[in-house]
Protein backbone atom coordinates (compact mmCIF):
# COMPACT_ATOMS: atom_id res chain seq x y z
CA UNK A 1 0.00 0.00 0.00
CA UNK A 2 1.03 3.62 -0.39
CA UNK A 3 2.65 5.38 2.53
CA UNK A 4 0.32 6.75 5.18
CA UNK A 5 -0.08 10.52 5.05
CA UNK A 6 -0.55 13.17 7.72
CA UNK A 7 -3.85 14.18 6.10
CA UNK A 8 -5.23 10.65 6.42
CA UNK A 9 -4.33 10.39 10.08
CA UNK A 10 -5.60 13.91 10.81
CA UNK A 11 -8.95 13.13 9.15
CA UNK A 12 -9.33 10.03 11.31
CA UNK A 13 -8.37 11.85 14.52
CA UNK A 14 -10.93 14.57 13.79
CA UNK A 15 -13.63 11.92 14.18
CA UNK A 16 -12.47 10.85 17.67
CA UNK A 17 -11.75 14.18 19.34
CA UNK A 18 -11.67 13.91 23.11
CA UNK A 19 -10.83 10.20 23.09
CA UNK A 20 -7.58 8.25 23.45
CA UNK A 21 -5.83 6.12 20.86
CA UNK A 22 -2.60 4.14 20.84
CA UNK A 23 -0.08 3.72 18.05
CA UNK A 24 -1.05 0.04 17.89
CA UNK A 25 -4.73 0.90 17.43
CA UNK A 26 -3.91 3.50 14.81
CA UNK A 27 -1.82 1.06 12.80
CA UNK A 28 -4.58 -1.50 13.05
CA UNK A 29 -7.14 1.06 11.84
CA UNK A 30 -5.09 1.66 8.67
CA UNK A 31 -3.96 -1.98 8.36
CA UNK A 32 -0.28 -1.03 8.59
CA UNK A 33 2.01 -4.04 8.92
CA UNK A 34 5.27 -4.24 10.87
CA UNK A 35 8.34 -3.77 8.72
CA UNK A 36 6.69 -1.36 6.29
CA UNK A 37 7.77 2.23 5.84
CA UNK A 38 4.41 3.48 7.15
CA UNK A 39 4.91 1.55 10.41
CA UNK A 40 7.58 3.98 11.64
CA UNK A 41 6.04 6.90 9.78
CA UNK A 42 2.95 6.77 12.02
CA UNK A 43 5.08 7.59 15.08
CA UNK A 44 6.73 10.53 13.31
CA UNK A 45 3.37 11.91 12.15
CA UNK A 46 1.93 11.65 15.66
CA UNK A 47 4.99 13.46 17.02
CA UNK A 48 4.39 16.36 14.62
CA UNK A 49 0.67 16.44 15.44
CA UNK A 50 1.55 16.64 19.14
CA UNK A 51 3.70 19.71 18.39
CA UNK A 52 0.68 21.24 16.63
CA UNK A 53 -1.48 20.50 19.71
CA UNK A 54 -3.76 18.18 17.78
CA UNK A 55 -2.93 15.40 20.21
CA UNK A 56 -0.98 15.01 23.43
CA UNK A 57 0.82 12.02 24.97
CA UNK A 58 -1.06 10.53 27.93
CA UNK A 59 2.13 9.54 29.71
CA UNK A 60 1.14 5.88 29.59
CA UNK A 61 3.69 3.34 28.41
CA UNK A 62 1.47 1.92 25.68
CA UNK A 63 2.04 4.78 23.24
CA UNK A 64 -1.36 6.34 23.96
CA UNK A 65 -2.37 9.82 22.90
CA UNK A 66 -5.34 11.96 23.87
CA UNK A 67 -6.96 13.57 20.83
CA UNK A 68 -7.49 17.18 21.84
CA UNK A 69 -11.00 18.54 21.36
CA UNK A 70 -10.63 21.43 18.93
CA UNK A 71 -12.54 24.52 20.01
CA UNK A 72 -13.24 27.92 18.51
CA UNK A 73 -13.78 31.21 20.35
CA UNK A 74 -17.38 31.91 21.33
CA UNK A 75 -18.54 35.39 20.40
CA UNK A 76 -20.90 37.04 22.90
CA UNK A 77 -21.56 40.49 21.50
CA UNK A 78 -22.12 41.27 17.84
CA UNK A 79 -24.42 38.28 17.43
CA UNK A 80 -28.08 37.84 18.36
CA UNK A 81 -28.26 35.85 21.61
CA UNK A 82 -31.42 35.01 23.48
CA UNK A 83 -31.50 35.81 27.19
CA UNK A 84 -33.70 33.08 28.60
CA UNK A 85 -35.46 33.52 31.96
CA UNK A 86 -35.08 31.17 34.94
CA UNK A 87 -36.94 27.86 34.86
CA UNK A 88 -40.44 27.99 36.31
CA UNK A 89 -39.85 25.05 38.64
CA UNK A 90 -42.38 24.54 41.43
CA UNK A 91 -40.86 23.35 44.71
CA UNK A 92 -42.64 20.93 47.08
CA UNK A 93 -45.45 22.47 49.12
CA UNK A 94 -46.64 22.23 52.70
CA UNK A 95 -49.67 19.93 52.52
CA UNK A 96 -51.72 21.94 55.03
CA UNK A 97 -51.00 25.49 53.82
CA UNK A 98 -50.41 24.82 50.13
CA UNK A 99 -47.37 27.12 50.29
CA UNK A 100 -44.09 26.34 48.54
CA UNK A 101 -40.99 25.78 50.63
CA UNK A 102 -39.99 29.18 52.05
CA UNK A 103 -36.70 29.46 50.18
CA UNK A 104 -38.20 28.65 46.75
CA UNK A 105 -38.64 32.31 45.80
CA UNK A 106 -35.06 33.11 46.81
CA UNK A 107 -33.21 30.51 44.70
CA UNK A 108 -32.88 30.76 40.93
CA UNK A 109 -32.98 27.61 38.80
CA UNK A 110 -31.68 27.83 35.24
CA UNK A 111 -31.90 25.54 32.24
CA UNK A 112 -29.33 22.77 32.59
CA UNK A 113 -29.16 23.02 36.39
CA UNK A 114 -28.80 20.08 38.74
CA UNK A 115 -30.61 20.04 42.08
CA UNK A 116 -28.94 17.52 44.38
CA UNK A 117 -30.76 16.08 47.39
CA UNK A 118 -28.27 14.38 49.72
CA UNK A 119 -29.91 12.65 52.64
CA UNK A 120 -29.94 9.93 55.24
CA UNK A 121 -31.41 6.62 54.20
CA UNK A 122 -35.15 6.48 54.85
CA UNK A 123 -35.44 10.17 55.73
CA UNK A 124 -37.55 11.58 52.95
CA UNK A 125 -35.41 11.89 49.82
CA UNK A 126 -38.07 10.08 47.82
CA UNK A 127 -40.77 12.27 49.38
CA UNK A 128 -39.07 15.36 47.96
CA UNK A 129 -38.49 13.66 44.59
CA UNK A 130 -42.15 12.64 44.31
CA UNK A 131 -43.37 16.08 45.35
CA UNK A 132 -41.13 17.76 42.77
CA UNK A 133 -42.66 15.40 40.22
CA UNK A 134 -46.24 16.02 41.36
CA UNK A 135 -45.97 19.81 41.50
CA UNK A 136 -44.47 19.92 37.99
CA UNK A 137 -46.56 17.14 36.46
CA UNK A 138 -47.86 19.36 33.63
CA UNK A 139 -44.27 19.64 32.36
CA UNK A 140 -44.27 15.84 31.88
CA UNK A 141 -41.21 14.98 33.99
CA UNK A 142 -39.09 11.86 33.58
CA UNK A 143 -38.52 9.44 36.48
CA UNK A 144 -35.77 6.85 36.81
CA UNK A 145 -33.90 5.15 39.62
CA UNK A 146 -33.87 2.50 42.33
CA UNK A 147 -36.93 3.85 44.16
CA UNK A 148 -39.18 3.72 41.09
CA UNK A 149 -38.34 0.48 39.27
CA UNK A 150 -37.10 -2.95 40.35
CA UNK A 151 -34.23 -4.91 38.73
CA UNK A 152 -36.71 -6.35 36.23
CA UNK A 153 -37.76 -2.89 35.10
CA UNK A 154 -41.18 -2.98 36.76
CA UNK A 155 -42.57 -0.21 39.02
CA UNK A 156 -41.96 -1.09 42.67
CA UNK A 157 -45.09 -1.46 44.87
CA UNK A 158 -44.03 1.38 47.17
CA UNK A 159 -43.83 3.76 44.21
CA UNK A 160 -47.36 2.83 43.11
CA UNK A 161 -48.58 3.32 46.66
CA UNK A 162 -47.05 6.81 46.76
CA UNK A 163 -48.84 7.70 43.53
CA UNK A 164 -52.14 6.58 45.06
CA UNK A 165 -51.48 8.53 48.26
CA UNK A 166 -50.79 11.81 46.41
CA UNK A 167 -54.46 12.30 45.58
CA UNK A 168 -53.97 16.01 44.95
CA UNK A 169 -51.99 15.23 41.77
CA UNK A 170 -53.58 14.21 38.47
CA UNK A 171 -51.01 11.71 37.29
CA UNK A 172 -52.85 10.81 34.06
CA UNK A 173 -54.39 12.90 31.28
CA UNK A 174 -58.00 12.86 30.11
CA UNK A 175 -57.28 9.73 28.03
CA UNK A 176 -55.81 7.85 30.98
CA UNK A 177 -52.22 8.14 29.76
CA UNK A 178 -49.32 8.88 32.11
CA UNK A 179 -48.40 12.57 32.38
CA UNK A 180 -44.87 11.50 33.33
CA UNK A 181 -42.38 9.10 31.79
CA UNK A 182 -41.08 6.22 33.90
CA UNK A 183 -37.83 4.79 32.54
CA UNK A 184 -36.58 1.40 33.83
CA UNK A 185 -33.08 2.76 34.49
CA UNK A 186 -31.01 1.95 37.58
CA UNK A 187 -27.53 2.95 36.39
CA UNK A 188 -25.82 4.78 33.51
CA UNK A 189 -28.33 7.56 34.08
CA UNK A 190 -26.56 10.15 31.92
CA UNK A 191 -27.03 7.95 28.85
CA UNK A 192 -30.80 7.91 29.38
CA UNK A 193 -31.44 11.54 30.31
CA UNK A 194 -34.30 12.98 28.26
CA UNK A 195 -33.11 16.30 26.87
CA UNK A 196 -35.03 19.49 27.74
CA UNK A 197 -37.17 17.72 30.37
CA UNK A 198 -37.25 17.65 34.17
CA UNK A 199 -35.37 14.42 34.94
CA UNK A 200 -35.82 13.05 38.48
CA UNK A 201 -33.41 10.34 39.62
CA UNK A 202 -33.96 8.56 42.94
CA UNK A 203 -31.36 7.52 43.80
CA UNK A 204 -27.89 7.40 42.24
CA UNK A 205 -25.92 4.41 43.43
CA UNK A 206 -22.30 3.75 42.46
CA UNK A 207 -22.10 0.00 42.85
CA UNK A 208 -18.30 -0.16 42.69
CA UNK A 209 -18.01 1.97 45.84
CA UNK A 210 -15.91 4.52 43.97
CA UNK A 211 -17.99 7.41 45.29
CA UNK A 212 -15.50 9.97 44.02
CA UNK A 213 -16.91 9.13 40.58
CA UNK A 214 -20.14 10.96 41.48
CA UNK A 215 -18.64 14.15 40.01
CA UNK A 216 -18.22 12.46 36.64
CA UNK A 217 -21.76 11.11 36.82
CA UNK A 218 -23.20 14.53 37.64
CA UNK A 219 -21.19 16.18 34.86
CA UNK A 220 -22.69 13.70 32.40
CA UNK A 221 -26.22 14.45 33.61
CA UNK A 222 -25.76 18.19 33.14
CA UNK A 223 -24.20 17.78 29.69
CA UNK A 224 -27.16 15.74 28.43
CA UNK A 225 -30.16 17.54 29.94
CA UNK A 226 -30.09 20.51 27.54
CA UNK A 227 -32.68 23.10 28.57
CA UNK A 228 -34.15 20.78 31.16
CA UNK A 229 -33.35 20.30 34.85
CA UNK A 230 -31.99 17.31 36.76
CA UNK A 231 -33.22 16.55 40.29
CA UNK A 232 -31.13 13.73 41.75
CA UNK A 233 -30.86 12.13 45.18
CA UNK A 234 -27.89 10.40 46.78
CA UNK A 235 -27.19 8.87 50.18
CA UNK A 236 -25.54 10.81 52.99
CA UNK A 237 -24.08 9.85 56.36
CA UNK A 238 -25.64 11.33 59.49
CA UNK A 239 -24.25 14.78 60.24
CA UNK A 240 -22.12 14.87 57.07
CA UNK A 241 -21.90 18.17 55.21
CA UNK A 242 -22.10 16.41 51.83
CA UNK A 243 -23.39 13.20 50.30
CA UNK A 244 -21.34 10.11 49.52
CA UNK A 245 -18.43 11.37 47.48
CA UNK A 246 -17.77 14.43 49.66
CA UNK A 247 -16.70 17.58 47.83
CA UNK A 248 -17.16 15.84 44.47
CA UNK A 249 -20.94 15.89 45.08
CA UNK A 250 -20.89 19.67 45.38
CA UNK A 251 -18.79 20.44 42.32
CA UNK A 252 -21.59 20.10 39.76
CA UNK A 253 -24.62 20.84 41.96
CA UNK A 254 -26.36 24.16 41.33
CA UNK A 255 -28.61 23.74 44.37
CA UNK A 256 -27.79 21.31 47.17
CA UNK A 257 -30.32 20.22 49.79
CA UNK A 258 -29.00 18.23 52.75
CA UNK A 259 -31.48 16.02 54.61
CA UNK A 260 -30.95 14.95 58.24
CA UNK A 261 -33.19 13.93 61.11
CA UNK A 262 -34.63 16.49 63.50
CA UNK A 263 -35.38 15.08 66.91
CA UNK A 264 -36.99 11.63 66.96
CA UNK A 265 -39.17 11.82 63.88
CA UNK A 266 -38.74 15.20 62.20
CA UNK A 267 -36.77 16.15 59.10
CA UNK A 268 -34.05 18.81 58.97
CA UNK A 269 -33.35 20.37 55.57
CA UNK A 270 -30.19 22.45 55.15
CA UNK A 271 -29.37 24.46 52.04
CA UNK A 272 -25.80 23.38 51.39
CA UNK A 273 -25.05 25.22 48.15
CA UNK A 274 -26.81 27.78 45.98
CA UNK A 275 -25.24 28.87 42.72
CA UNK A 276 -27.66 31.75 42.08
CA UNK A 277 -30.09 33.46 44.42
CA UNK A 278 -32.15 36.59 45.00
CA UNK A 279 -30.95 36.84 48.58
CA UNK A 280 -28.51 34.78 50.67
CA UNK A 281 -30.03 31.47 51.77
CA UNK A 282 -27.02 29.14 51.88
CA UNK A 283 -26.76 27.50 55.29
CA UNK A 284 -30.37 28.14 56.24
CA UNK A 285 -32.16 25.28 57.97
CA UNK A 286 -35.79 24.16 57.85
CA UNK A 287 -37.83 21.64 59.77
CA UNK A 288 -40.86 19.60 58.78
CA UNK A 289 -42.50 16.22 59.19
CA UNK A 290 -43.76 13.66 56.69
CA UNK A 291 -47.19 12.01 56.78
CA UNK A 292 -48.12 8.88 54.81
CA UNK A 293 -44.74 8.99 53.12
CA UNK A 294 -45.73 11.84 50.77
CA UNK A 295 -47.27 14.75 52.71
CA UNK A 296 -44.93 17.50 53.90
CA UNK A 297 -46.30 19.06 57.08
CA UNK A 298 -45.43 22.16 59.11
CA UNK A 299 -42.58 23.34 56.94
CA UNK A 300 -40.83 26.26 58.65
CA UNK A 301 -37.42 27.81 59.12
CA UNK A 302 -35.52 26.67 62.21
CA UNK A 303 -32.30 27.77 63.87
CA UNK A 304 -29.84 26.31 66.34
CA UNK A 305 -30.87 26.38 69.98
CA UNK A 306 -28.73 28.82 71.97
CA UNK A 307 -29.25 26.96 75.23
CA UNK A 308 -27.74 23.63 74.11
CA UNK A 309 -25.79 25.08 71.14
CA UNK A 310 -27.55 22.78 68.71
CA UNK A 311 -26.64 19.57 70.51
CA UNK A 312 -30.16 18.70 71.62
CA UNK A 313 -29.12 17.75 75.15
CA UNK A 314 -27.76 19.48 78.23
CA UNK A 315 -24.34 19.15 79.82
CA UNK A 316 -25.94 16.76 82.32
CA UNK A 317 -26.93 14.43 79.49
CA UNK A 318 -30.66 15.07 79.46
CA UNK A 319 -32.72 16.33 76.55
CA UNK A 320 -32.80 20.10 76.13
CA UNK A 321 -36.15 21.48 77.22
CA UNK A 322 -35.97 24.44 74.85
CA UNK A 323 -35.67 22.68 71.51
CA UNK A 324 -36.20 19.61 69.37
CA UNK A 325 -32.99 17.93 68.30
CA UNK A 326 -30.97 21.10 68.84
CA UNK A 327 -33.23 23.44 66.82
CA UNK A 328 -36.02 25.89 67.56
CA UNK A 329 -38.42 27.69 65.23
CA UNK A 330 -36.78 30.76 63.74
Amino acid sequence: MEEITTAEIRAFLDQIQGKEITLKELRSEFNIQSGTKSFDLVRNIMFRLAEQKIIKPTGKKNGAYKVILQVKPVQIFGVQRERRPPVDLIFPKDFDTGMEMDFAEDVIVREGDLILISGLSNYGKTTLAMNFCGENIDKHPVLMGNEFVDPLGEPVPRFLNRLDSMKWVEWADENGNDKFTLLPVRDDYAEHIVKDKINIIDWINIETGEHYMIGTVMDGLKRNVGRGVVIATIQKAEGAQAGRGGQFTKDFADLELLIDKLGKSGILLTIGKVKEHNKPVMGKTYGYSIHKGVQILRFREVKRCTKCHGKGFTSQGGECSECIGGYIDA
